[in-house]
């Protein structure tokens, strides 16, 4: 499985750019964004949509990626990860029909 950090090394090796490039491009030192490629620390979401916009890459999933890889950070030592996450759902879902409803 892919992470958010192996699919930002994977986009700069493709385009065979130096991390000082993209740094200046971006607008991110070039230490965070080796960081984030080595998946020790996480890009902000507006690093993401930069470093999205800049390789090509799809914002949505950027996004999802840094969103699950949140999520199963938190919850990879806990017990009923499959239940949490579907009461979870239900209740995003609820927040949403209560916003919906206003």
């Amino acid at each position: 499985m892919k992470t958010l950090g192996d699919t930002l090394k994977c986009a700069r090796d493709e385009k065979e750019l130096i991390l000082r490039k993209v740094a200046a491009q971006v607008n991110i030192d070039q230490s965070l964004i080796s960081k984030f490629e080595k998946n020790e620390r996480k890009p902000t979401m507006e690093q993401i949509v930069r470093l999205a916009n800049f390789y090509g890459l799809s914002e949505n999933e950027l996004i999802i990626s840094w969103y699950s890889e949140k999520i199963a950070d938190k919850l990879k030592y806990t017990e009923s990860t499959s239940e949490i996450l579907k009461v979870a759902e239900e209740k995003i879902n609820y927040y949403k029909a209560q916003e919906n409803g206003r």
